[in-house]
């Protein structure tokens, strides 16, 4: 009989799904997901130096058996400052993510192929000058070119990781072709002499079904939330090992006599409503002023105070229909992030007339070429055109528009997400521009997301160019 490595992700999800715990709802989390005997408790890399490192070492510090497993930063600029938050910890794990699709690549990491497996190698090579145990998660896993994500993990081993977990990000796989999937990855030189982990999103409810499939091919860690609907489940996981584990020859520590207990009293504690005097919900959480949840009892005041703090600024008639968004998804909801209100102020508030509009324009992309974006864009009667090469598709279309207008705006923020399912999903973007200290916000949403990002840089650049005429 095998052990299965069962990891828990629900305090690293906090603040990214839609819960939001606070810093005494993370301990006493950690607390029960170690009496349950979990594995591995993951938490989020350190943002805020002060209170996430005092969060890690709170938590260290409480837990008894699991491991703790905290990533460091891509390029590996904080693993001492991780590595000293959690030398007090029993055990512990550093982790090293990286985007392995080009989908993703480029967006989130900003490096091409060839770097991004150097940056890999290094940080984990570093990584394991401190850490016994070292994972590399590579992100969006399923929907890599299959030789670069071979390389990446091939790498990832060579330089000294002893745990390689691939990811389902899109969650749009079915059981046998994941089982294709890992097929290859378990042809991989080295991968016998590792642990194999997966993480699968329930985009489509298949997370756990792909999570048995993994177990039946050899992988020996599973990540999995108690609370999380969009991750493998870690009540429904430990069930089934427990009852069908002898079938595939793997058992879990999970203490399975108070599995329905706790599962119970963590889905208490993370949609449990926390009083209307609770710092927490008037836009500070964990001491941290840009992290925050608003939840339907907030009144239009303390919305609009929130949204200015953020930058924008907004006249009476924009505030009340920043409000009337807020309220409707907050109902729906419950509570409202950062990410959430940006979208709600960037659809919501300024409609106004377009100076600019998207004519039309052509991407040339790849591993091998530097992206190129031609673009055309109307104002009035006019067709003005601009072309450019960057760093990645968006990179070169943002600088091609502004080849056009002649003028460069700071880049406040970029977002991007899938909005639908399917290979013809929607993708969602939000383009935050600085001109003169003010904060204007664009949004675009397209199949294409290249083409979404477009539209929302010139959605906020309408913005500005109307705000500059009045």
């Amino acid at each position: 009989m095998e052990r299965i490595y069962i990891s828990d992700i629900t305090i690293k999800n906090s603040g990214y799904d839609d819960f939001v715990l606070s810093f005494r709802d993370k301990i006493e989390l950690a607390k029960l997901l170690d009496r349950l005997d979990v594995s591995v408790i993951e938490l989020a890399k350190i943002n805020k130096a002060k209170t996430d490192h005092l969060l890690i070492k709170s938590i260290a510090t409480a837990v008894k058996n699991s491991v703790i497993a905290v990533p460091v930063n891509l390029k590996g600029d904080n693993i001492e400052q991780t590595v000293d938050a959690l030398k007090i910890a029993k055990r512990y794990r550093l982790q090293v993510e990286a985007p392995t699709s080009s989908v993703q690549m480029e967006y989130i990491s900003g490096m091409k192929p060839e770097k991004l497996m150097e940056t890999i190698e290094n940080t984990i090579a570093e990584c394991r000058r401190f850490a016994d145990e070292v994972e590399f998660i590579a992100e969006d896993a399923c929907r890599a070119d299959a030789d670069f994500l071979k390389r990446c993990i091939e790498r990832a081993i060579k330089a000294g990781a002893n745990i390689i977990t691939v990811s389902d990000s899109a969650g749009l796989m079915l059981p046998d072709e994941f089982e294709r999937f890992l097929e290859e990855i378990m042809g991989i030189p080295g991968i016998e002499d590792i642990r194999l982990g997966v993480k699968c999103s329930n985009e489509i409810a298949m997370a756990d079904s792909l999570a048995i499939k993994a177990i039946k091919m050899g992988a020996r860690e599973v990540k999995t939330s108690a609370y999380n609907e969009d991750s493998i489940s870690l009540k429904n996981i430990s069930k089934l090992i427990s009852m069908k584990g002898h079938v595939c020859s793997v058992f879990s520590d999970i203490k399975m006599t108070e599995l329905n207990k706790i599962v119970e009293k963590i889905k208490w504690i993370c949609e449990t409503n926390r009083s209307k005097n609770s710092p927490f919900d008037f836009g500070v959480q964990d001491g941290d002023e840009d992290s925050f949840v608003l939840s339907r009892h907030d009144s239009e005041k303390s919305v609009l105070n929130v949204v200015r703090k953020m930058g924008y600024e907004v006249n009476e008639k924009d505030g009340a229909m920043i409000y009337d968004a807020f309220m409707r998804i907050a109902r729906k909801k419950g509570n409202v992030g950062r990410k959430e209100l940006d979208k709600i102020v960037a659809t919501s508030s300024a409609q106004i007339p377009s100076t600019y509009t998207v004519h039309r324009y052509v991407i040339n992309t790849g591993n091998i070429i530097t992206s190129m974006a031609h673009l055309k864009l109307k104002k009035g009667d006019e067709i003005l055109e601009g072309i450019s090469v960057g760093d990645g598709p968006i990179d070169a279309a943002f600088l091609a528009i502004e080849s056009i207008i002649g003028r460069h705006y700071e880049l406040d923020d970029f977002q991007i997400q899938a909005v639908t399912q399917g290979r013809e999903a929607m993708g969602e973007t939000v383009v935050k521009l600085r001109s003169n200290g003010r904060v204007y916000s664009g949004h675009g949403i397209s199949t294409d997301i290249v083409g979404a990002s477009i539209r929302a840089y010139v959605n906020a650049l309408n913005k500005i160019a109307y705000e500059e005429e009045r």
